[in-house]
């Protein structure tokens, strides 16, 4: 993943975290991000596939940061 594809990523994270289900399991929660990178445009079906393994490996740090909110 470059850069430019996680600053886009944590941008969209920072737009969505109030609306973030956090009650979802972790395996939901990055169903429902990989829709909202899809549905709002930031990214495409390939970039949000490669997204996948990077939601994974920071759902904790998600969950914190939309809790945080």
């Amino acid at each position: 993943m470059n850069p430019t594809m996680m600053q886009r990523f944590w941008a969209l994270i920072e737009t969505v975290r109030t609306n973030m289900p956090l009650a979802l399991d972790d395996g939901s929660l990055r169903q429902w991000l990989i829709r909202q990178v899809t549905v709002q445009g930031t990214f495409d079906t390939r970039e949000a596939a490669i997204l996948s393994d990077y939601i994974d490996a920071r759902l904790p740090l998600i969950r914190d940061m939309a809790q945080e909110h």
